[in-house]
């Protein structure tokens, strides 16, 4: 068991820490794999109890005050403060994340409830706070929010606590109660997430329920998303994922289904831009936390009168980039990929770019260290133009195109060169999955028409695509 944790690996369910003894579902430390971090037995059954015990809390925890309900996220706010540095630890030792990564995710669990308290002008309470309206003369409609029901969380492993904790504190604050399944690749950072809200809904007295886990992989998540008693499923993860999620779903129409499924990011480089920003801000985001955030900067599109310069410094920067280990003394960029067969997918994936006709400019490769630990280096590619066929077969295939619009999870990013800021935003919009997008220019027009024409929900400006606020 990590030091970290407070129960042995177990499932919690109306309040009660089952133990999950055995074996089944297991996660190791990514620099270490010989090193076990949690491993336990899933079990189907705890699906039904968990999702029963949240609904018998529903009504009694959404009658509560809001005032009350906001004690509680308050409690687990000190509490996230009071062991941040144990949160961290737990983080690296079970994703591979850099100390100082990890530390950055670990202090954003207080700040969600900041953030999500907040009832200022532009606060996320404003947007909750119930209000009337004149409809005629002798009429007056209000409007008031309430709580859903029973949230299902289902998380990832990139950001196994902050990512989770973004959907459960906001249904906690409406009165909503959750029965959560951690990735099953980060068990552990799950079960602390649990552990922390548990000692919070304690210390405050609030009903048995309200916070579930259920620990487990594929088939514990299919039966969470599929069953009747869930109101509500709030998931971050891959496509492939969510689209399953959505076809067992359809007929549901009062769920609430609210999906979070990667992205295929680009920057564009104009060629008025401050090179050094724009280098910075492409090279951190395309390699931060090893290519292993949704926001990420996948595709660098460059205008052709800078590509000469900004293309070798982009290859440059990359080589330099440092890799090792994630608690090491010394300043390390990044740390190994999740598993090795996260690994060999970034790097099939560049040896189908190669055969397509990408020139790889600066190769990914593995990086063998005494600890056996997931390690490889940042790889830049350049092809000729990108588009939004999606290619599922995958970089095996005869048609696969090195301009596809497929995300590779890891430190892999594409370049592109353009002629013009018409062509580098067709190039931007190339994309089905529409999360992110950034441009760097100091042109005030170019700003304009990006920022009204790029197909993205978090559209950056001289800022790098990986990062959005909480508060937006």
């Amino acid at each position: 068991m990590h030091s970290a944790l407070h129960n042995r690996p177990a499932n919690l369910i109306g309040g009660t820490w089952e133990p999950i003894p055995g074996t089944g579902l297991r996660s190791v430390n990514p620099a270490h794999p010989a090193k076990t971090i949690f491993e336990g037995r899933p079990d189907l059954s705890a699906v039904d109890r968990a999702i029963a015990a949240a609904s018998a809390a529903r009504s009694p925890w959404g009658r509560w005050p809001l005032e009350k309900r906001v004690g509680v996220l308050r409690a687990f706010a000190k509490l996230c403060t009071s062991r941040q540095q144990a949160i961290a630890e737990l983080i690296s030792d079970e994703t591979g994340k850099v100390m100082w990564d990890a530390r950055q995710e670990a202090g954003l669990l207080a700040a969600k409830v900041d953030i999500t308290l907040d009832d200022s002008p532009t606060g996320a309470m404003r947007r909750v706070t119930p209000f009337e309206v004149s409809v005629s003369a002798s009429r007056r409609g209000s409007a008031w929010f309430r709580p859903h029901g029973v949230m299902a969380v289902v998380g990832p492993y990139n950001f196994p606590m902050h990512l989770p904790n973004g959907h459960i504190v906001p249904a906690l604050a409406m009165g909503n109660t959750i029965v959560f399944k951690p990735s099953d690749k980060a068990p552990a950072c799950g079960q602390m997430l649990a552990e922390l809200l548990q000692e919070a809904l304690i210390d405050q007295g609030a009903p048995a329920g309200v916070m579930n886990l259920v620990q487990g992989g594929v088939e514990i998540a299919s039966a969470v998303v599929k069953h009747t008693g869930v109101d509500g499923i709030l998931f971050t993860g891959s496509w492939p994922v969510g689209r399953k999620i959505l076809e067992a779903n359809l007929d549901h129409p009062s769920r609430i289904v609210a999906l979070e499924m990667g992205g295929n990011n680009p920057a564009v480089v104009m060629d008025d831009a401050d090179l050094v920003q724009a280098l910075t801000e492409c090279v951190r985001c395309a390699f931060i936390s090893t290519g292993q955030r949704c926001t990420c900067t996948r595709r660098i599109i460059v205008h052709r009168a800078i590509a000469g310069t900004f293309i070798p410094a982009v290859c440059k920067a990359a080589s330099t980039l440092i890799v090792g280990d994630p608690r090491a003394d010394h300043p390390v960029f990044m740390g190994p990929i999740i598993s090795e067969a996260a690994r060999r997918a970034v790097l099939d994936f560049q040896t189908g770019l190669q055969r397509a006709g990408a020139e790889i400019l600066v190769p990914s490769t593995e990086i063998n260290t005494p600890s056996g630990g997931w390690y490889l280096s940042p790889g830049v590619a350049r092809v000729e133009r990108f588009h939004n066929g999606a290619n599922v077969s995958g970089p095996g295939c005869q048609e696969f195109d090195a301009g596809c619009d497929i995300e590779v999870f890891g430190p892999l990013v594409r370049v592109s060169v353009v002629d013009s800021l018409d062509e580098a935003i067709h190039q931007a919009n190339a994309t089905n999955y529409g999360l992110a997008s950034a441009i760097f220019t100091r042109s005030g027009e170019n700003i304009e028409r990006f920022l009204a024409e790029s197909r993205a929900g978090c559209i950056n400006v001289n800022c790098g695509t990986a990062g959005a606020s909480s508060k937006l």
